[in-house]
């Protein structure tokens, strides 16, 4: 069984005094392949160091997370755009905008997104796209920006039924992870309305840890617990639920 964390920040701190045997501990329940996200300029070496380390397990993306555009986002900007001439990258993300920490930054959120975007179709890569109390705003870009040539993912999905239908419509499909063992996830209500090729698997580790490990450290083996979720949500085997998402995944990545 083959399971594919599309998004994992296995740079993160957290994992500092671990980092290697949490991600062997994956590799040894099959979750074989992980997608890392950027954040900004200052995890980009860790970033390249995971994929020295791990070269057959690591694919990466580039990318400025919209909770890090600030007053110097223009530089960021440039060491994303210098990033994706230099090295293999399978993504661009995670991008998007984020109102829950700081409305202020709405405009230059949006100007850093609608970037991000036209990179990502330059290179012909996916977005994988970090939306927090900014549905609307994103959406609004979306549908600025839709066409055969925009296409990725919704990273971390919490929306409901008809925001996952309008992010389907973009070419987007549904980053699931923690969130649907949750009992107030609320997700876990409509999922099965959505067919099982619109779903890929992810845990956003370290953080949002599922059931039962809610408020610990999440890694990427506790993905085991989405598909044990999933396989209950759609009724098929766990197998199937990790097969079909990883070859959705493929479809998104293109490996």
């Amino acid at each position: 069984m083959i399971i594919t964390d599309t998004h994992t920040h296995l740079y993160s701190d957290a994992f500092d005094v671990d980092r290697e045997e949490m991600i062997q501990r994956a590799i040894d329940a099959g979750v074989s392949r992980f997608f890392i996200p950027a954040i900004d300029s200052t995890h980009t070496g860790h970033m390249l160091e995971l994929k020295r380390n791990f070269p057959d397990h690591m694919f990466l993306m580039s990318g400025l997370h919209p909770t890090s555009v600030k007053d110097n986002y223009k530089e960021e900007l440039l060491h994303v755009e210098q990033q994706l001439s230099q090295n293999k990258y399978y993504a661009i993300g995670e991008i998007g905008i984020d109102l829950y920490w700081d409305r202020s930054t709405l405009t230059i959120q949006q100007d850093a997104f609608r970037q991000q975007i036209k990179w990502a179709k330059s290179y012909k890569l996916p977005i994988v796209i970090h939306c927090r109390e900014a549905f609307d705003e994103v959406f609004a870009i979306l549908e600025e920006e839709k066409g055969d040539d925009l296409f990725g993912l919704f990273h971390c999905f919490t929306g409901t039924l008809e925001q996952a239908q309008q992010a389907i419509s973009y070419n987007m499909k549904l980053g699931i992870g923690g969130v649907v063992t949750f009992k107030n996830g609320k997700i876990d209500k409509f999922l099965k309305e959505i067919d099982l090729k619109h779903i890929v698997l992810e845990t956003d580790s370290p953080y949002l840890a599922p059931t039962p490990y809610r408020g610990k450290r999440n890694e990427s083996v506790y993905i085991l617990k989405v598909v044990e979720k999933l396989s209950d949500i759609y009724q098929v085997s766990e197998e199937d639920i990790a097969a079909i998402t990883t070859q959705n995944s493929k479809a998104i990545f293109g490996i």
